[in-house]
């Protein structure tokens, strides 16, 4: 894959992410998340969509159900001119099966994922894999060392997921210019002189501890101090084999504490004691005394923190070396997922037991565990990284994916053993398609990218964004969009569609499959502006329920902002 500049347009830089096959391939909490570890960043400068070439499919189709990652051509036949256009067209590749909502994003990698739940909705803050290359241009592994950005996603229900682009945080275009890589986020909000204000924490590689701050979720996001919020200058710090991998956690009161730390000196294994814990300032941006340490079994990396309860959970990934002694001991093995409680936010911390086994455990792909619990809605969930969309590409280097799924806590406080999944949770999710829906928000998508649109989303990184790079065969899809129970006739559905000079279009909007009959084609044709501009048509036919809604794209050169009913 390579990142080729195509043209300037409308004042925006685009770029997309080609497959090159041939050689290899008013309330808000906050909880955890951390970046795999093997030391050693540029930044994609735009949302590069991940491509979707000749990968190798899932497996068999789920049953009564469109597998949208096969390829082939569709069968849509309609009599309608603008329907002909769609006969026999051949559907962009997808990477995740129909009824799966993991993993939650596919048009670019995220890994190290942590959640912010805020208004109603839960935030993702996630690692910026990007591809690296070798000299004669292959697909090489993930060194880590080329990742600057932040990538942000949110979701009402955890099925559809609006992308918000990927914050600039690191690097000579970043918010921290000091600071070389953007690691492992961890967000948090706190109302300060009567104004929320949004924190996000990442490590500069394994060096130290950065803060960007917002007055919203999705940015922009600046650094309010010019230099590291934690180094090895903090006392008790400087013998911290890796300084990174920030937690957070705010209290009721607004008290907040900040968990970090990782890696073994030398052979310590079974106890490394390089996991930190500290109060932070009232202005979330500064520390109040002295890190303390926290003697986690194993510890390799990955802190994470939680209160349920009058009960903090510190949780973290164990390291590679757990041997016969510290399997019977303590219950772990590699690379699982491990939790302690206290009484205290800064312990002391008594170790429980593992709760998430290795991703290769369930998938068959190994890699460092990272993970982050929130509560949502009144249910605890994890969400974690894996590397299955990679394999499903075809590339098996070391870039990673983010999943969701369910936690369970016992009557008597315990968690119970977690199962990653690729159906993941929020079932069929729910939409409003009366309300304007950015076109950005996808349960699923095949060969389209998304982009920052406006001067403030491509300066900063993140925003908003719009739905570029369509071709013949581009789709994306919603689900659980409900239109109500009683049919409705005389609909008009509306898009916000930007066509550039020589370009034509259709949009087939259809139900529950990509190869069913249109509900609705929409023509975009250019206009003397090629601005972004509202379009609108009839359905051809009445609607009712809650459906799957696909968009298939016929043509190029066009772009789609935003969509509803009427």
């Amino acid at each position: 894959m390579q990142y080729h500049f195509l043209k300037n347009k409308g004042g925006q830089f685009l770029f997309a992410l080609l497959l090159t096959l041939g050689s290899t391939s008013a309330a808000c909490s906050s909880q955890s998340a951390n970046t795999d570890t093997q030391i050693t960043s540029q930044v994609s400068p735009s949302a590069a969509a991940l491509p979707s070439p000749e990968a190798k499919e899932e497996g068999e189709k789920d049953p009564g159900q469109t597998d949208n990652s096969s390829k082939g051509e569709s069968d849509m036949k309609q009599t309608n001119p603008l329907a002909e256009k769609f006969n026999g067209i051949t559907l962009k590749e997808g990477y995740k099966k129909a009824l799966y909502n993991n993993p939650v994003m596919t048009q670019r990698f995220g890994a190290d994922p942590y959640a912010l739940v805020y208004d109603g909705r839960v935030y993702l803050y996630m690692t910026g894999d990007i591809f690296e290359y070798g000299a004669g241009g292959e697909i090489i592994a993930n060194s880590y060392g080329k990742i600057q950005s932040i990538c942000v996603i949110s979701s009402s229900d955890l099925v559809n997921w609006t992308d918000h682009g990927t914050i600039y945080a690191a690097g000579r275009d970043g918010a921290a210019t000091w600071a070389n890589n953007s690691w492992a986020p961890a967000a948090a909000c706190k109302e300060i002189d009567g104004k929320m204000k949004f924190f996000l924490y990442f490590a500069n590689s394994a060096g130290g501890i950065g803060v960007l701050t917002s007055d919203s979720p999705t940015g922009p996001f600046t650094d309010p101090l010019g230099y590291p919020l934690i180094s090895r200058e903090t006392e008790n710090c400087d013998n911290v084999t890796w300084l990174f991998d920030p937690a957070v956690l705010v209290e009721e009161d607004g008290t907040a504490y900040l968990y970090f730390g990782g890696g073994i000196p030398g052979e310590v294994y079974a106890h490394p004691d390089t996991a930190r814990a500290v109060q932070l300032g009232e202005d979330m941006i500064s520390i109040v005394g002295t890190p303390v340490s926290i003697d986690a079994p194993y510890l390799f990396e990955d802190s994470g923190i939680n209160k349920i309860g009058d009960t903090y959970y510190y949780s973290y990934c164990t390291n590679w070396n757990v041997d016969a002694e510290g399997q019977k001991e303590y219950g772990i093995k590699n690379a699982h997922i491990a939790y302690m409680t206290s009484t205290s936010p800064l312990g002391p911390f008594t170790f429980k037991g593992s709760i998430m086994k290795n991703p290769g455990e369930f998938f068959g792909c190994y890699g460092n565990n990272h993970h982050c619990m929130f509560e949502f809605n009144d249910q605890w969930y994890i969400t974690y990284h894996t590397q299955v969309l990679e394999r499903d590409m075809g590339v098996e280097k070391g870039y990673r994916c983010t999943q969701i799924d369910a936690v369970s806590i016992n009557e008597d406080g315990s968690i119970a053993p977690i199962s990653m999944t690729k159906a993941g949770v929020g079932g069929e999710g729910h939409l409003n398609p009366y309300e304007k829906v950015e076109a950005e928000t996808m349960q699923s998508m095949g060969g389209i990218t998304t982009e920052q649109y406006g001067s403030q989303s491509t300066y900063f990184g993140s925003g908003n964004m719009i739905v570029e790079d369509i071709t013949t065969g581009s789709w994306l899809s919603v689900s659980g969009v409900d239109f109500g129970e009683d049919e409705k006739r005389n609909l008009t559905f509306t898009a916000s569609v930007r066509a550039y000079d020589g370009s034509y279009g259709v949009i087939k909007v259809c139900l529950d499959s990509p190869e069913n009959e249109a509900i609705a084609l929409l023509e975009v044709v250019p206009d003397e502006t090629e601005d972004f501009r509202e379009v609108s048509t009839a359905l051809t036919t009445p609607v009712s329920g809650s459906h799957k809604l696909y968009f298939v794209f016929f043509g190029t050169d066009y772009a789609l902002d935003y969509w509803y009913f009427k």
